[in-house]
C-alpha cells in the first residue's frame, strides 16, 4: 500500500542537497536469500565493486527465510547510518509485503531507496522426466495429472511463488506449491525429480539448463533472452498473460541521510557502468538496468508495489498463518 507517509518524504529528499559522504567503517550487505541464488550472485558481484569505489569492505550476510523478510527486517531495524544495506527486489519487498498479513516492519517507511541494479524475464523449467515440450504440452499434462503437478519456489512471497500462481492461473490448471529456503535447494531437488516446475532468473540455472538435468520451455517476457535465443517467449507460447521480471536493487534504512543514500546510488551506478560487471551480469540473463537517481527509484518502488499488489489480491496469495 502507497502511504500518505511515503509520498511526504520524498519531497524531502528531493530538496537536500548533494553532499558527499565517505562511510568510516565497513558496511554490511544482508541478502534475504540463501547462497547460490541469483540475489546472491549478483549482491556478491555488485558488492565487490561498490567497496572499491567506496574505500570501505562490504560484509555479505545472507539471512534466507520467509520469502525475504527475515533479511529485511535486520535492515529495517539497522541504525540509519548508510552502513547496513538490504538487496532488495520483487519477491523481497514487494510481494513478501503483500502475501505476509504480519510483518514486523514497514515496507515503505522502514527503508529508504539507493538504487536498481538490473531485472530478468523468469524462466519456466522442468524436470526432464516430465513428458512436455512446451507449455501447451505442460498445461495438457498438468490437466492429466493425478496427483496434481506442483510448482517450487525459493519462499512464500518470492516472485517465484506470484509468477508460478499466475502460470497456474493463465493454465486453468491445478498445481501444488511448494516453497524453498533459497533458489539453490529448489534446484537440487528440481534435478532429482521431487519437485516438476519452477520459475526463475536464468542465472542460478543456467547450468543446468545448458547441461539438460533441467528443460526450459519459455521465457516470462515480452523479448527472448540473449543467453537462449532459441527458446520462446511466453507471448510465443500462447500465454501473453505470463510475464515476470525478477528485479534487484540496493535499499538502506529509512532515516538514512539523503547525502549519504546519494553517495551510495553514485557507487552503485559507477559499478554497474564496469564493462566487466555488465559482462557477467548480461551472461546470466539479468538485463542491467539503474536509476537516475534514488527518488526516480523509489518511484519505480511505489508503482512495482501498486502493480504486483493487485495480483496478489486477485490470486488470493497468502503466507500461512
Amino acid at each position: 500500500m502507497i502511504t500518505r507517509r511515503a509520498t511526504l518524504a520524498l519531497p524531502a529528499l528531493l530538496a537536500s542537497p548533494a553532499w558527499a559522504w565517505t562511510p568510516d567503517r565497513p558496511l554490511r550487505l544482508i541478502i534475504p536469500f540463501t547462497p547460490g541464488g541469483t540475489n546472491d550472485i549478483i549482491g556478491r558481484l555488485v558488492a565487490d565493486g561498490m567497496a572499491q569505489r567506496l574505500g570501505q569492505s562490504i560484509v555479505i550476510e545472507n539471512r534466507g527465510g520467509a520469502g525475504g523478510a527475515i533479511g529485511a527486517d535486520i535492515v529495517a531495524k539497522a541504525p540509519a547510518d548508510g552502513h547496513t544495506l538490504l538487496l532488495g527486489g520483487s519477491g523481497s519487498l514487494v510481494i513478501t509485503s503483500f502475501v505476509h498479513r504480519r510483518l514486523a516492519y514497514d515496507p515503505v517507511r522502514d527503508f529508504a531507496p539507493i538504487g536498481l541494479m538490473g531485472s530478468g524475464a523468469n524462466v519456466i523449467v522442468v524436470n526432464p522426466a516430465l513428458p512436455v515440450q512446451n507449455l501447451r504440452e505442460l498445461q495438457a499434462h498438468a490437466r492429466r495429472a493425478n496427483p496434481p503437478l506442483n510448482f517450487a519456489s525459493p519462499g512464500v512471497g518470492s516472485t517465484g511463488h506470484a509468477a508460478g500462481a499466475l502460470l497456474t492461473q493463465a493454465m486453468d490448471v491445478e498445481m501444488t506449491h511448494i516453497p524453498y529456503r533459497g533458489t539453490g535447494p529448489v534446484l537440487t531437488d528440481l534435478v532429482a525429480g521431487r519437485v516438476q516446475v519452477f520459475t526463475n532468473a536464468l542465472a542460478p540455472m543456467q547450468p543446468q539448463v545448458n547441461a539438460g538435468t533441467v528443460r526450459a520451455l519459455a521465457v516470462a517476457g515480452r523479448t527472448r533472452l540473449a543467453a537462449l535465443p532459441d527458446l520462446p517467449t511466453t507471448i510465443e507460447a500462447g500465454f501473453p498473460s505470463v510475464q515476470a521480471a525478477t528485479w534487484f536493487s540496493l535499499f538502506a534504512t529509512g532515516g538514512t541521510p539523503p547525502d549519504r543514500l546519494r553517495a551510495l546510488h553514485a557507487a552503485l551506478n559507477a559499478t554497474m557502468a564496469d564493462a566487466e560487471v555488465r559482462r557477467r551480469i548480461t551472461e546470466g540473463g539479468v538485463d542491467v538496468e539503474t536509476s537516475e537517481s534514488p527518488e526516480a527509484f523509489w518511484q519505480f518502488y511505489l508503482a512495482e508495489r501498486a502493480r504486483w499488489g493487485e495480483v496478489i489480491r486477485r490470486g488470493n496469495i497468502q503466507a500461512d498463518g
